[in-house]
């Protein structure tokens, strides 16, 4: 069998995470191409542009490892768990090759590390231990690392802390450095609390000239060549509109709605911005982002998208609205008050083209003006897709 990637873990049945491995490249593209087609099948008209899907490198393009801690405290594995209740199952992934090549030199000094802080790997079957994951995240603007150390108490701190340094002066790039604290036996990946271990909270990464900040219990992007294509392609898109007044709903730390509305500045002057996110951490990045770019008339605010948008009076309402929602889709309620608002244009990006077709056979109105499909996540039948809807009748 000819895999796309070479993986020993695959064909030793060790990790099937990577399920279209066995598909060439090009055989991923073209399912996934099918897949998307099939859900638009009843939006496409001959006046929308299928653009070509944007490829992805099908190795090292991941800036993120989420390894699960096995085995003991002086020899530790990290990796996964076959059998999520077999300690035995455990296989261990610092050669996966959809990390950068150098992260595996990281995970020999955290190994070392882990040994050192006496931080004892949790026993899932045994529901004894310490820590349950590690995660590793790498700027692709500066190599700045991010770790962050799952635990289940604070028990380990001072001994986390006294070998501290010595992880920090192996590893010049890591920059920061906390502990989540997730006391439950669940499979819930992170707590609630972090605990940072160094003054730096943030990795600070730049797509297309743009700051952005990758923060911890936060969103973000794992393949970052095609997540800056994929801004780049939605700033293009709407450069030429006539814009003026433009909503990010579900902005996370302003990706989408900053580039939007800094190639919108460019051609005009008078281009007002409203990024809209839950989480208050994000929008702290997001207002960070703007302040760094110089750009003015941008307000950021920690809201509910369907709540903030619900309660707009119709002086405050938008030209284009950019909507980047989680799995299940923007709901019901937000999908009420586009059909009755109308704004002109509608930016649409989705990591479920089922549940993003679902929502927009609700929306009356509209026609579907460009769709593209960014291959975010190859080896596995996930991808990300950008649309673009014009409003064909009137308010």
């Amino acid at each position: 069998m000819q895999l796309a990637l070479s993986c020993s873990h695959y064909q030793q049945l060790e990790c099937q995470s990577c399920q279209w491995l066995a598909l060439s490249y090009s055989q991923q593209l073209q399912r996934k191409q099918a897949h998307l087609a099939q859900q638009l099948a009843k939006l496409i008209q001959p006046t929308t542009q299928c653009l070509p899907a944007v490829k992805s490198p099908t190795q090292g393009f991941r800036n993120k490892a989420k390894m699960v801690v096995s085995g003991v405290v002086e020899r530790p594995k990290l990796g996964l768990l076959k059998a999520i209740d077999n300690p035995q199952s455990a296989v261990d992934l610092t050669d996966c090759l959809l990390y950068p090549p150098h992260f595996q030199a990281i995970f020999l000094q955290l190994k070392d590390f882990i040994a050192r802080a006496g931080l004892v790997p949790y026993n899932v079957q045994k529901q004894k231990g310490e820590l349950k994951y590690i995660l590793l995240t790498e700027s692709r603007y500066n190599g700045e690392l991010m770790l962050r150390f799952v635990v289940r108490s604070s028990s380990r701190l001072s001994l986390v802390q006294r070998e501290l340094a010595g992880l920090m002066a192996k590893l010049p790039k890591l920059k920061v450095v906390s502990l989540n604290i997730q006391p439950y036996h669940s499979a819930v990946l992170e707590g609630e609390q972090e605990i940072f271990l160094t003054e730096q909270q943030t990795l600070l990464e730049q797509f297309n000239q743009i700051p952005l900040f990758i923060r911890p219990q936060g969103f973000f992007q794992t393949n970052p060549i095609v997540a800056e294509q994929l801004y780049a392609t939605a700033a293009e898109w709407v450069k030429a509109l006539p814009v003026q007044h433009l909503w990010d709903l579900f902005c996370g730390v302003g990706g989408f709605g900053l580039h939007c509305a800094k190639a919108l500045r460019q051609a005009q002057s008078d281009v007002s911005l409203t990024g809209i996110e839950i989480s208050a951490s994000a929008i702290a990045c997001a207002k960070k982002s703007a302040q760094l770019l110089g750009l003015t008339q941008v307000n950021f605010q920690s809201l509910d998208s369907a709540e903030f948008a619900l309660k707009q009076n119709e002086q405050h309402l938008p030209d284009l609205i950019i909507v980047n929602p989680p799995r299940r889709g923007i709901g019901q309620s937000l999908i009420q008050f586009l059909n009755q608002i109308k704004p002109h244009f509608l930016l649409y990006s989705s990591c479920n083209a089922i549940s993003m077709a679902q929502d927009l056979t609700q929306l009356t109105g509209y026609h579907l003006s460009k769709v593209q499909l960014f291959d975010m996540f190859p080896h596995s039948y996930h991808y990300e897709v950008l649309l673009l809807l014009e409003r064909t009748s009137k308010k």
